[in-house]
């Protein structure tokens, strides 16, 4: 069976972080327990006691629960450091708010350890999904990523959802080439995985929209479209050697 980290990117979440750790060390315990698996707490420049969370957590269930910790922000920086340091045969995340249902999770893992793909990710625009979210928010999230579609012709359907899984192989050659650590960091992680040959899973997921997210429109909606263009203008998978030997 194979061995899985699962990584919750973290900032200023002290009051989430305590129910999630407990929620997915019962789901995991449960349901993936013929599997190695360990949770990683991936602070990124938190200033209240997330760290503190993460730390006692750690202390009191060694081998299940770790933590890494950055000084800098940035949710893609978070996973490169936790991905890159892992030895896990998959490396995978979710957010900490578990807005996907923790029960789609095996369907992931079980899409790279039995099925051939090099990368899983859940869908909210997949056949099948069923999500609870508000009108604005559909509208950017067909929106964005039928711009992915049309500028880069990728199969992937859903490039922000928070829940995603990857090979270490896979990991360990694309993540090298991404630029962006933010939340472009997802979307340039899925393109140069096609690109380079990799296979991606599709698959859908019940989500429910959090409320209370951190994450600014505007911003990321500008940050989305730079990092696209960026991608298209350098096309860094043309330098990147032959596709891998799964694809």
């Amino acid at each position: 069976m194979a061995a899985i980290d699962v990584v919750i990117p973290v900032l200023n979440e002290e009051r989430a972080l305590p129910a999630c750790l407990d929620t997915l060390r019962g789901f995991l315990s449960s349901e993936l327990a013929e599997h190695r698996w360990r949770i990683v707490v991936a602070d990124n420049g938190s200033t209240d006691g997330t760290l503190a969370v993460a730390e006692a957590s750690a202390k009191e269930h060694p081998g299940e629960v770790a933590f890494v910790h950055l000084d800098e922000r940035g949710r893609g920086r978070a996973l490169r450091r936790a991905w890159g340091e892992s030895t896990a045969d998959v490396v995978s995340y979710m957010d900490v708010d578990l807005s996907t249902r923790i029960q789609d999770f095996p369907a992931l893992i079980g899409a790279i350890e039995n099925d051939g793909y090099d990368v899983a990710i859940g869908s909210r625009l997949a056949k099948g999904a069923r999500v609870t979210r508000s009108l604005k928010r559909r509208f950017l999230t067909r929106g964005y990523n039928t711009m992915i579609k049309a500028m880069f012709f990728t199969r992937f359907s859903d490039a922000q959802c928070g829940f995603k899984a990857v090979s270490r192989e896979a990991a360990q050659r694309v993540i090298p080439l991404i630029e962006d650590n933010n939340w472009f960091f997802d979307t340039e992680l899925l393109i140069l995985a096609e690109k380079l040959g990799y296979r991606v899973k599709d698959v859908p997921v019940e989500w429910i929209e959090d409320t209370d997210t951190r994450v600014k429109i505007g911003s990321t909606v500008a940050e989305d479209v730079r990092g696209l263009i960026r991608l298209r203008l350098r096309r860094p998978w043309r330098r990147a050697g032959e596709p891998p030997a799964t694809s």
